[in-house]
């Protein structure tokens, strides 16, 4: 329900049953039974139309050509910065993985990127121009305004939501602009979810390095007591190459999913100069080893380690 919000409440519960009973008898007559991200989309549009929302938001899954969000026709196409991830899906480089990328891109609508790599640039230019689709480049960070999220690179997604806005013809007063801009949240995103105790589902290797400049500049010469898990198919060496750097030791602990990488596996991903490492059974022991250490704890790796943290920090209930 967290994935399907509208003014900033999630669906209700018994509308959220009753839309889903109504998918299921639909699902059940169907030769190929959807993802789970292909009935959460067709869920959250249902529900948005029974709401008459006048804008939507969708982010996309893997994003790129075969995104299920690709079925509903965007009107401004946002880009954030491309990097290597899904490469079991959208391709083994960055150009491949681009292509793939550059299929959001919707003909006669226009689109706002992030600054790119030069090879994904190329690959969004070209795609635009065939399906003339006019491209803009964000050039620089959105600056004066009071930011609630942490970190440089967030100043660079502000620009990129007030720019596809102003794309939409959304006229937007500057006070508006900072207020939203001043409460907006993100769980599991650099999330302080009590003092010492940080969140982020940093699980690729470009997500890390965000995290590890975010760290070295809200805790400048600070070590972390890393808490670790991962899920298969993701670079897990490429991942605790840039974060083992960040830590005073490494606690690697299982999570909640049939894609979940054991943690012998996990220890074996780890580079040659990582500092001391533990394994642990389960979150909550990693977790209680981890706050012993006395120094902030960072608990990164993986989406689905950052819920299961959040549950338990919060007394909420977790479903993989």
């Amino acid at each position: 329900r967290e994935r399907i919000q509208v003014s900033g409440e999630q669906i209700p519960e018994d509308d959220c049953a009753a839309l889903l009973t109504e998918l299921r008898a639909l699902c059940e007559r169907m030769e190929t039974h959807p993802t789970f991200f292909e009935i959460t989309l067709v869920l959250a549009m249902r529900w948005f139309r029974v709401r008459e929302c006048e804008i939507i938001v969708l982010e996309t899954g893997m994003g790129g050509r075969l995104d299920a969000t690709t079925a509903v026709p965007a009107d401004v196409c946002v880009i954030t910065p491309v990097g290597m991830d899904h490469m079991q899906h959208l391709g083994k480089s960055l150009e491949e993985i681009a292509m793939e990328k550059a299929g959001i891109l919707v003909p006669g609508k226009p689109a706002i990127s992030a600054p790119q790599d030069p090879v994904v640039q190329r690959v969004l230019e070209k795609e635009a121009n065939e399906k003339r689709s006019p491209l803009e480049f964000i050039e620089e960070p959105l600056l004066g305004y009071p930011m609630a999220l942490a970190g440089e690179h967030q100043r660079w997604n502000a620009a990129l939501a007030v720019s596809a806005l102003h794309r939409l013809g959304i006229s937007l007063r500057s006070d508006s602009v900072g207020y939203g801009l001043s409460r907006v949240s993100w769980p599991g995103r650099f999330e302080i979810i009590r003092p010492g105790v940080i969140l982020d589902g940093a699980h690729n290797p470009h997500s890390a390095e965000v995290l590890a400049a975010t760290w070295r500049e809200n805790f400048p010469g600070k070590k972390a007591a890393l808490v670790f898990s991962a899920v298969a198919g993701k670079d897990i060496a490429g991942i605790l190459e840039i974060l083992a750097p960040l830590a005073s030791r490494i606690f690697l602990c299982p999570v909640d999913t049939p894609r979940a990488v054991a943690v012998d596996e996990l220890a074996a991903y780890l580079p040659a100069d990582a500092p001391p490492h533990e394994m642990c059974e389960t979150f909550e022991a990693a977790l209680a080893a981890a706050l012993s250490q006395g120094d902030p704890v960072l608990v990164a790796g993986s989406l689905f380690l950052v819920g299961e943290a959040r549950a338990f920090l919060t007394e909420g209930s977790f479903q993989a």
